[in-house]
């Protein structure tokens, strides 16, 4: 089997917020909507006051709330993981949104771009089936797709890798099968401490930070 799986490493993210540019940039996504974003979190008390930068999305979760409350059927979960959204019978009901406990799902019910169109590639790339309807971060799903069915590895070859993985300065994200023992992914958690945000919820996030090396 496949489960693709990011990992994002906390001593090097830098909170230079590039992930969340590419994101917007590959995926058109109006102002205001953030698939990926990176939270700055303050930590200590001075003078020794530290800063720590989160990349967040949506988990791809094992067991996604979103699913569970979905009354079309919209959301679905893929065999290989990835939580994906069905624009054609989603109602934009948003109960998904309401469910999520990583805020990761969206709505847009009117059309904005953040530069004039006339000068941008912005409605261009547009999709207007996201309009009205539940949206989120899809692990690029696409490129995923697409590298798959052209003989390239997700996670390793940029065309089936993630927009995020792809833009990060400090290569603080890996993408890759976590069902593979020796993936990138798979090597990371195995040599350093992890942990999945809420994980308490039984969510099972695909989605794990690591912090420290293993000793």
């Amino acid at each position: 089997m496949t489960r693709w799986a990011m990992v994002a490493d906390l001593r090097r993210c830098v909170g230079c917020q590039t992930c969340t540019a590419s994101c917007k940039l590959t995926n058109a996504t109006p102002p205001g909507v953030q698939w990926r974003k990176v939270l700055d979190i303050e930590t200590g008390e001075y003078p020794d006051v530290r800063r720590t930068y989160v990349p967040v999305g949506c988990m791809h979760c094992d067991e996604p709330p979103c699913l569970d409350v979905c009354p079309s059927t919209a959301t679905r979960k893929r065999a290989d993981g990835i939580v994906t959204i069905d624009y054609d019978i989603c109602i934009g009901c948003a109960y998904c949104a309401v469910a999520c406990p990583y805020q990761a799902r969206y709505k847009v019910t009117k059309r904005d771009f953040a530069y004039d169109r006339e000068n941008t590639s912005e409605e261009a790339r547009e999709d207007p089936k996201r309009m009205g309807v539940a949206q989120k971060c899809t692990f690029c799903v696409e490129r995923i797709d697409f590298g798959l069915e052209n003989g390239l590895t997700p996670g390793i070859d940029p065309d089936a890798t993630p927009a995020c993985v792809n833009s990060c300065i400090a290569d603080a994200l890996a993408f890759g099968d976590l069902d593979d023992p020796n993936s990138n992914v798979s090597r990371l958690l195995a040599e350093n401490k992890s942990f999945r945000m809420h994980e308490e919820l039984g969510t099972g996030p695909g989605f794990h930070y690591i912090w420290e090396e293993r000793r």
